[in-house]
């Protein structure tokens, strides 16, 4: 109870607009983390719909440490939908309100720094700014730049 008279009161210094964006943010991150985490499950699973846009070698070769890592990567994005969920609904009062905030910041701010740089890079070698020693999966490539990585 205490937990909502808190989330109530840090949302009435807030503008409707602000508000109302924070929710609206808060239920597309967790669209958007279902969605992934469903993916992963997906492949998880043995499907193999769009599996070539993942690229690497364990994507392709399947085994315990596809599985396990395609496990964690499910779990993961299902526990970062529920904690945008937690932080607009009444989810979020079984945990302290400071908790649930720092998460999402650290969370947002590994995600961001991550993704923006795996974006950066892969777009530079999109643009054949950077040179590759290596062989290029150029549709797995575009395909995290545009999509995975976002």
């Amino acid at each position: 109870m205490a937990e909502s008279s808190n989330i109530e009161k840090e949302r009435k210094g807030m503008s409707t607009y602000q508000r109302t964006t924070g929710v609206a943010s808060a239920y597309l991150a967790s669209v958007l983390a279902f969605a992934y985490g469903l993916v992963s499950l997906y492949w998880t699973l043995g499907g193999t719909y769009l599996l070539n846009t993942v690229g690497g070698s364990i994507a392709g070769n399947g085994g315990m440490l596809a599985i396990a890592l395609g496990a964690s990567a499910s779990v993961a994005k299902i526990i970062i939908g529920l904690l945008a969920l937690a932080l607009v609904r009444p989810l979020g009062n079984l945990f302290p309100r400071r908790f649930l905030v720092a998460s999402a910041v650290t969370v947002s701010a590994v995600l961001i720094i991550y993704g923006g740089l795996l974006v950066i890079v892969g777009a530079l070698v999109l643009l054949y700014i950077i040179h590759p020693t290596g062989n290029v999966d150029w549709i797995a490539l575009r395909w995290h730049v545009l999509v995975w990585d976002m």
